[in-house]
């Protein structure tokens, strides 16, 4: 494994606490700083962590889903990249205390990604207790418990960045989305909480608002819900957004990217829509 640098020399920006650093991007925009992406071993999460270690991020990737996990971490290594995987339930506090004990016992972590999620359908009525907690763990507990165990040790070591994935639904009334919307809601909210909390410790919150995006989850979803109507489905869902189509995971991947780089140093306590249009250019 490549030894892991540290962010470099950084210089104030005025009295908000935004930063900037100076050192050489050369090998990659996240050249050296170890970057831990939860649910990463699909979709978006996986799309997220390939993009990072192309950029230079030694990358930890964080699943219940081993063997996915492993595969992802074999793909980035047979690239270049370095990558280790640990099977942890995001949504329990003893085994996030574990594995970020293990991962800084190893050195710094500079950006967390909190992508990590599941999805459900159904109104107020139609969705159950066991549902609705399910949901508030997974998406909403994990990124408090994550963001919890990363936070004052990215203060005491100089800062980071830290990118939380949130919905258009947190911020667009979709159809039976109530439990889902909430828990995207509530990410939204300690987004922009964490950001003011540590402006002045450099550490960078923001937020990414996907619109559909063509993952495995959607794939199986249309599958199970429309058999023999597989083409049709992706073709309405695809339409649901004014350009047109669905975005790709490593469309995600790309403003992640960005957005934990030195080329976003200025941006903190924001949420983006990615969504093809669809908040602004329906109608």
């Amino acid at each position: 494994m490549t030894p892991l640098a540290c962010c470099g020399n950084r210089e104030r920006a005025g009295k908000g606490g935004i930063w900037m650093t100076t050192e050489a991007t050369a090998g990659g925009k996240l050249r050296g700083r170890r970057a831990v992406i939860t649910g990463g071993a699909s979709g978006i999460g996986l799309a997220i962590a390939m993009a990072f270690a192309r950029e230079g991020a030694p990358v930890d990737i964080l699943d219940l889903n081993e063997a996915g996990a492993q595969a992802a971490v074999k793909a980035i290594q047979s690239a270049g990249g370095v990558a280790e995987m640990h099977a942890c339930d995001v949504s329990d506090a003893a085994s996030v205390r574990a594995t970020f004990d293990g991962i800084f016992a190893r050195g710094p972590v500079r950006i967390l990604v909190n992508n990590a999620g599941v999805a459900h359908v159904g109104t107020v009525a139609s969705t159950n207790e066991d549902d609705f907690d399910r949901l508030m763990r997974i998406n909403v507990r994990s990124v408090y418990l994550c963001t919890r165990a990363v936070v004052e040790r990215m203060k005491a070591e100089d800062g980071g960045v830290i990118l939380n994935m949130a919905s258009i639904a947190a911020i667009a009334g979709l159809p039976d989305r109530f439990a889902y919307s909430t828990t995207k809601g509530a990410v939204l909210a300690m987004t922009f909480q964490v950001a003011r909390d540590y402006l002045n410790d450099r550490i960078r919150c923001n937020a990414i608002s996907p619109a559909r995006v063509h993952t495995p989850f959607v794939d199986g979803f249309v599958a199970k819900n429309y058999p023999g109507r597989e083409k049709e489905m992706m073709e309405v869902l695809g339409r649901a957004q004014p350009i047109g189509r669905m975005a790709e995971p490593e469309e995600v991947a790309n403003l992640a990217v960005w957005l934990c780089s030195d080329e976003a140093s200025f941006i903190t306590g924001q949420n983006y829509p990615l969504d093809g249009g669809y908040m602004n250019l329906r109608g």
